[in-house]
């Protein structure tokens, strides 16, 4: 059948208007809206029987300049690294292509036993800022409620570990027992420390004591001594020089173990290439080197998989040494929920 002569006029009086305007109009889509936000910090491995999820508290600008540490000659005295070495400072964070500031990582640990919920660490909470305090939506974000997590581990009692559990004075977790050592709790709850020691603490004591102050009340707060189990498959061991009572959790199942070192590195880059430097954070640093070295050799020797708290989120990996050398290997990234092997 063919076009009648009326069809074939509007046709050809269309192609004289377009012809007209310049040809036919280009077809767009508006475009979407930025997102503006990061997705969800959350990340999950199998160790064993257990399920492990990594919480991210946020990240923020960490002070290198400013804290890192040096001793003299081997002598107690210390200096600021990038002040006495800066060349140094610099060149191990060139090699990675990063400057300082580093971007600091805040990581947390939920440990899903089968029976129990148990948290490591809760991340700074309102103590940094609107950095942080991020470790309750990406809980949710993984799928679970603060009132399912049973115990909450910590490393120890520093601002952006401890702040988790209460942001603004508020429980976060009604239904957890907050357990730490009885030598951090001793020491970081305890004004009269708080007075002796150098002022830029200052806000570390009161941050411990407010996040803890509603536990201890409702008699949830219940410190360890030494080196104990603290659940079936859960470890603590002290590892003192951070703090006077740090310590880290060693995870057991099934043949396969995971050690949630806390504070035993902050500036990976830095400190795995030179396990002598320090933070002005630590209350002792010739305990925290000596403690470093002490788990570096064993995380290399056992090739145990670290739960880092400050190394680029989800801060897992494992330790090797290549001749006198200490590196970090990052856990290579995977969709499938299976144990870890490397």
């Amino acid at each position: 059948m063919g076009i009648s002569a009326a069809a074939r006029g509007v046709f050809a009086n269309t192609m004289v208007v377009i012809g007209l305007f310049g040809g036919f109009p280009e077809i767009t889509l508006a475009a979407a809206p930025q997102a503006q936000v990061q997705a969800p910090g959350f990340y999950r491995m199998r160790l064993g029987e257990f399920e492990i999820t990594v919480l991210s508290d946020g990240t923020h600008p960490f002070p290198d300049a400013e804290v890192l540490t040096q001793a003299v000659d081997g002598s107690s005295k210390r200096v600021k690294l990038f002040q006495a070495h800066p060349e140094e400072a610099r060149s191990a964070l060139a090699a990675v292509d990063l400057t300082a500031p580093t971007e600091g990582s805040i990581n947390a640990f939920l440990i899903n036993t089968g029976k129990q919920l148990i948290l490591v660490d809760s991340g700074a909470g309102s103590l940094y800022g609107i950095c942080c305090g991020h470790l309750l939506s990406n809980l949710k974000a993984a799928g679970y409620r603060p009132e399912q997590v049973d115990e909450i581990l910590l490393t120890h009692l520093h601002a952006d570990h401890v702040g988790g559990i209460a942001p603004n004075g508020n429980v976060a977790f009604p239904n957890a027992i907050v357990r730490a050592s009885k030598i951090d709790a001793d020491y970081w709850l305890n004004e009269a420390n708080e007075k002796a020691a150098p002022n830029f603490l200052g806000p570390m004591f009161k941050g411990a004591m407010a996040s803890l102050k509603p536990y201890i009340a409702a008699k949830r707060f219940v410190p360890f001594s030494g080196d104990v189990e603290i659940a079936q498959g859960i470890n603590a061991i002290g590892a003192p020089g951070h703090t006077p009572g740090h310590t880290l959790y060693r995870v057991t199942s099934d043949g396969q173990t995971l050690l949630l070192w806390g504070d035993i590195v902050h500036v990976a880059p830095i400190q795995f290439n030179d396990p002598s430097i320090t933070v002005e954070y630590d209350s002792d640093e010739k305990v925290a080197q000596a403690t470093r070295l002490k788990i570096f050799d064993l995380a290399a020797s056992e090739t145990d998989w670290i739960g880092a708290a400050h190394i680029s989120f989800p801060g897992l990996g494992h330790v090797v040494k290549r001749g006198s050398t200490f590196v970090w290997i990052p856990a290579e990234y995977t969709t499938r929920l299976a144990p870890l092997t490397h």
